[in-house]
């Protein structure tokens, strides 16, 4: 049984974790990789031999030299591509979730088609290794997707009293000071095409010391122009993966997206919603927690099929200025709720590694005044389709 409370996150949906890093070096080699977070898996180094060696960055484990934090010409590839994890432990949630993210930007790359590659910014949590590390990933100016971003955060440190009396207020008994592990999986897709949908995901764990842990996480779309078969394969995607788990969940779940996703100041839904949970209880028996780490997981492993059909699909589409700026529009009500509302991202504006939360934010968005869409046009379509949440399933 999947133990759902309610909503509520302190963690970016969109972004990385909060917390205060500086850059590290990028990670060149399979001993490096050891060095600088022993508990994940080796990598290999593929390097594009097009591209002088000037270009690398470099980097010695234990040595406090740096270059840059950034690789954009070489690819990390786990030793092992297909690993079981299918008890629960951190050291397997910190496997399963650079595994993730290696395997979604190699997909999304190909996707792409552009010969584009996400560059590699590995940064550590202050200047204590021990605080944890996070390695943000992106790629701009593709084909198919003009700003992607794959972030992984595994952060270890105490509870402020601000974040402990928010999680108390959600039902959480923690106490400031408290010392807590936290690991996240987080991605953002902004398309090229204003009739493919923006996407987002991620998957997230916290567990405070001497207490049981919890997981959140979803998945969901934001439309400029509507297709609802697209919203209606996307749905049940999702509904799929959360009933096999427990009947019922997703209802629940998208129940949450669509309060959770909301816009008030504008009376509207960022998007067409999808699945949101949050405090998704581990528990303290060993069956129960591997069962919600199996849903995570087969989530998080969902993300790019359930999208990239209908990415690919809506890509061919072809359009005009109009549509470009109606698009740039919707960007700026979703910077506006990343902004106004987030509570992640709020969050991680106090203090946080500013480019690892605002990677989630569009490469470029436009606002105008009073802009309202005549009654019977595609773009007016959608806006009654976000006033008002739809049952897609």
């Amino acid at each position: 049984m999947i133990s759902f409370q309610h909503v509520g996150s302190i963690f970016s949906s969109g972004g990385a974790l909060p917390s205060s890093q500086v850059p590290l070096q990028s990670v060149m080699c399979s001993s490096a990789v050891r060095a600088s977070f022993p508990l994940a898996p080796v990598f290999d180094v593929h390097v594009n031999s097009t591209m002088p060696r000037s270009r690398y960055a470099s980097w010695r484990g234990g040595s406090r030299r740096r270059r840059s934090s950034l690789v954009a010409c070489c690819a990390l590839r786990p030793a092992v591509r297909a690993q079981e994890f299918a008890a629960f432990t951190e050291e397997n949630l910190e496997a399963f979730l650079l595994n993730a993210q290696f395997s979604i930007c190699e997909e999304a790359a190909a996707a792409d088609g552009s010969g584009k590659v996400f560059v590699f910014d590995k940064w550590q949590r202050g200047e204590d290794a021990a605080n944890g590390y996070g390695i943000t990933r992106v790629m701009e100016g593709g084909d198919l997707l003009e700003k992607a971003a794959v972030n992984v955060s595994i952060v270890r440190g105490h509870l402020s009293e601000s974040r402990a009396k928010s999680m108390s207020g959600r039902g959480q008994a923690v106490e400031a000071g408290a010392c807590y592990f936290a690991g996240a999986l987080s991605l953002v897709f902004h398309p090229c095409n204003p009739f493919v949908p923006t996407f987002r995901s991620d998957i997230r764990y916290f567990k405070v010391d001497g207490g049981h842990g919890w997981f959140g996480g979803g998945a969901d779309l934001t439309p400029c122009y509507l297709f609802e078969d697209d919203v209606r394969e996307f749905h049940t995607f999702y509904k799929e993966v959360c009933d096999k788990y427990e009947s019922g969940f997703y209802d629940k779940c998208k129940m949450a997206c669509d309060a959770y996703f909301y816009i008030p100041a504008r009376k509207e839904h960022r998007g067409t919603g999808g699945i949101f949970f949050d405090d998704l209880e581990t528990g303290l028996c060993k069956p129960q927690r591997d069962h919600v780490f199996s849903f995570v997981r087969e989530l998080a492993e969902g993300f790019m099929p359930s999208y990239l059909p209908i990415a690919k699909r809506r890509h061919v589409l072809d359009y005009g200025e109009r549509e470009r700026q109606w698009q740039l529009l919707r960007r700026g009500r979703y910077l506006e709720f990343n902004l106004l509302y987030d509570r992640g991202v709020k969050f991680g504006l106090d203090g946080g590694r500013i480019e690892s939360i605002m990677v989630s934010a569009p490469p470029l968005v436009a606002w105008k005044y009073n802009v309202v869409p005549e009654a019977g046009t595609d773009e007016n379509k959608l806006l009654q389709v976000l006033q008002e949440p739809q049952t897609w399933t």
